[in-house]
């Protein structure tokens, strides 16, 4: 039972990167919603973090890899690491709270990388200032493809859930409760 779970909970993953492969706009993708997702719903902490840092991977090596990686995947690790406060708690409220803060986590991380490189924006309070006001555009995109992204990966899972007890933690027992 546990592994069917765990394999729905894969694909819903590869589907929502394989996402990431079609035309949109700048930041709008599911990558920080399947980082919050991953870390709510896997059971293994080890397939929280490694599955949606493998899907964003295997996206990175058909889209070309990049140097701001190195700020990119930091990110979504605590991403995930807030889906895993949501264990137990998958519910609108505090889900929604997850996803708008992490979409400010990775806005806040990665354009501090930027900065930090040095070779857009002096290291002065007001290259910080200008870096963060260049990126605001793609910060709307970021909340806007979480929401929606997390709406359909963790309301999507709920769903199938309530339907196929096999999904449920627990299995179709009800160890725990769904």
């Amino acid at each position: 039972m546990l592994k069917t779970r765990a394999l729905t909970l894969l694909g819903l993953i590869l589907a929502a990167a394989a996402s990431r492969l079609a035309p949109h706009p700048w930041n709008l993708t599911s990558v920080a919603a399947l980082a919050l997702f991953g870390g709510a719903a896997f059971d293994d902490r080890r397939l929280a973090f490694l599955a949606p840092l493998a899907a964003l991977f295997l996206s990175d090596l058909a889209l070309g890899l990049y140097p701001g990686m190195i700020f990119v995947y930091p990110s979504f690790l605590a991403v995930a690491a807030l889906g895993l406060a949501l264990r137990g708690r998958r519910q609108p409220l505090p889900i929604l709270a997850a996803s708008l803060a992490g979409s400010v986590l990775f806005f806040v991380l990665t354009n501090l990388g930027v900065w930090a490189e040095g070779r857009l924006y002096p290291h002065t309070l007001a290259g910080l200032n200008a870096c963060f006001v260049a990126a605001l555009p793609f910060l709307r995109n970021t909340v806007e493809g979480d929401l929606v992204y997390n709406l359909l990966l963790f309301g999507g899972f709920a769903l199938l859930e309530r339907r196929f007890a096999a999904l449920r933690e627990g299995g179709p027992l009800g160890l725990q409760p769904a």
